[in-house]
C-alpha cells in the first residue's frame, strides 16, 4: 500500500473542506436511500466527522497498529446503528466517488486500486470486531430513567436502571441515546461504582450548541428510556490485579463524573480490606454553586485516605482556593509517586497536563482522556465521538 499517496491525496481534498462530506453524504443517501434513516436529522456536526475521521485514519496509517483497536472499538459500537456488511460497501463506493471527484486528473488508477485497499482494510477491521462483539453482547442496552435531579444552576444528575446487566468499569464511558434525540449519540461518564442495584449515574452539564446535553438537563424526565451503548475507555480505570498508586485526581465540571466513580470504588476496597491508595481531588468550577457534589465529597474527606479541595475560578469573594484547578492541584503539593488522573474539557485538560508536567510530575504518570492517536491504546470519548461516521 502506498501510504505516501493517500496521505498527498487526502491533503488535496481536504482543503476542499465542507464540500468533500457535503458531496459524500449526497452521494450515499442518493445511491443507497434506504440507510438515510440511520443518520440524524441535522448532520452538521456529521460532516465534521467524517473529515476528522478519515484524517485521524490517513494520518496514522504508517503505524496502522495504533489505528486498529479504535476501528475494532468503531466497529463494535456501529452495531448499535443496525450496521451490517453490505452498508460497509455503500459506504465505500460513496468514499471512492468522492475521492474522483475532488482529485480529478490526479485519480488514478494506482490511486484508486490503493485508496480500496485502504478501505478494505478498515472495513475488514471493523466488520470482523463487529461479528466477534455479536457472539458475546448486544448492539446496545435499554435503561429506564427513573430520577433526574437539577444539582445546580448548570448540572443534572441522571439516575437510570438499565433493564438487561450493563457491566462496566468506573472510570469509562457509555454512548447514550436520548428519546428527545434519536440517532444522535453522546458519550457520559458513569459517576458511580458499579454495585449490586444495577443503576447507573450520569452527571450532564449542558454545552453551548450542544443539541444533546441541552435536551437531557432541560428535557429528559423519569419514565424516559435511554439506550447505551457498550462502555469504551481505560485511561481513567485503576489497574487489575496490580496494587494500586496513590492518585492525583483534577476535575473540571462535570469531568468530576468517572473520577468520582474511581473514588466510589476506593472507598469500597477501604470499608472492605482497610487499606488501600491515598487520594488528593482538586474540583474546579467557575462558580461556587456549580461545585454539585460538595456535600458528599467533604463529607468524604473526612476520611484519612481522601482529601478534597474546592476550586473556583470566577468568583473573587469566594473564602477557598481560587483560581484555575490545574494550576491550583500543581502548586498545592509534591506528588512525587503519584498518579494523576485528570477529566474536563479539551482546553482544561490540555493545561492541567501542561501545569502538571511543568510542576515535575513525569508525564507517564499523568492518565487523561487522549485527544489523538498518540500512545492510545484504546478509544476515548472525545476521540471516538469524533471518529464515528453514524
Amino acid at each position: 500500500m502506498d501510504t505516501a499517496a493517500l496521505k498527498a491525496s487526502w491533503g488535496k481534498v481536504a482543503a476542499a473542506g465542507d464540500d468533500v462530506p457535503l458531496y459524500f453524504y449526497s452521494h450515499l443517501f442518493l445511491s443507497h436511500p434506504e440507510v438515510r434513516s440511520m443518520f440524524p436529522i441535522q448532520m452538521t456536526g456529521q460532516r465534521d466527522k467524517l473529515v476528522t475521521a478519515l484524517g485521524a485514519v490517513i494520518t496514522n496509517v504508517d503505524e496502522i497498529d495504533k489505528v486498529i483497536p479504535l476501528l475494532e472499538q468503531l466497529g463494535r459500537d456501529h452495531r448499535r446503528f443496525s450496521v451490517v456488511t453490505e452498508h460497509y460497501a455503500a459506504v465505500g463506493a460513496s468514499l471512492l466517488a468522492t475521492l474522483k471527484k475532488f482529485l480529478g486528473p490526479a485519480w488514478t488508477p494506482d490511486l484508486a486500486d490503493t485508496w480500496a485497499q485502504a478501505y478494505g482494510l478498515v472495513a475488514k477491521v471493523m466488520v470482523a470486531a463487529a461479528e466477534q462483539h455479536e457472539d458475546v453482547a448486544p448492539a446496545s442496552w435499554e435503561a429506564d430513567v427513573v430520577k433526574v435531579e437539577r444539582r445546580s444552576v448548570e448540572v443534572a444528575v441522571v439516575e437510570v436502571a438499565p433493564r438487561e446487566p450493563f457491566a462496566y468499569r468506573a472510570g469509562q464511558s457509555v454512548a447514550v441515546e436520548i428519546p428527545q434525540r434519536p440517532r444522535l449519540w453522546r458519550y457520559f461518564s458513569p459517576a458511580n461504582a458499579p454495585d449490586a442495584s444495577g443503576r447507573m449515574q450520569f452527571h450532564i452539564q449542558p454545552i453551548a450548541g450542544g443539541l444533546v446535553s441541552s435536551a437531557v438537563v432541560r428535557r429528559l424526565s423519569e419514565g424516559d428510556t435511554i439506550r447505551m451503548g457498550a462502555p469504551v475507555g481505560e485511561q481513567l480505570t485503576l489497574p487489575e490485579n496490580e496494587p494500586l498508586p496513590d492518585l492525583l485526581m483534577v476535575a473540571g465540571g462535570t469531568g468530576l463524573a468517572p473520577l468520582r466513580a474511581v473514588v466510589e470504588q476506593i472507598n469500597r476496597g477501604w470499608q472492605t480490606t482497610g487499606s488501600g491508595p491515598r487520594v488528593h481531588l482538586f474540583h474546579g468550577s467557575r462558580m461556587p454553586w456549580n461545585l454539585y457534589d460538595h456535600e458528599y465529597l467533604t463529607g468524604l474527606a473526612r476520611k484519612p485516605w481522601f482529601d478534597y479541595t474546592p476550586v473556583v475560578s470566577e468568583d473573587p469573594t469566594y473564602h477557598g482556593a481560587k483560581g484555575l484547578v490545574g494550576t491550583v492541584a500543581a502548586k498545592t503539593g509534591d506528588w512525587s509517586g503519584r498518579t494523576a488522573m485528570v477529566c474536563g474539557s479539551p482546553d482544561m485538560v490540555r493545561y492541567t497536563v501542561q501545569e502538571l508536567t511543568v510542576a515535575g510530575v513525569p508525564a507517564g504518570s499523568i492518565r487523561r482522556e487522549q485527544f489523538d492517536f498518540q500512545g492510545a491504546a484504546s478509544p476515548t470519548e472525545e476521540l471516538h465521538d469524533a471518529m464515528e461516521t453514524r
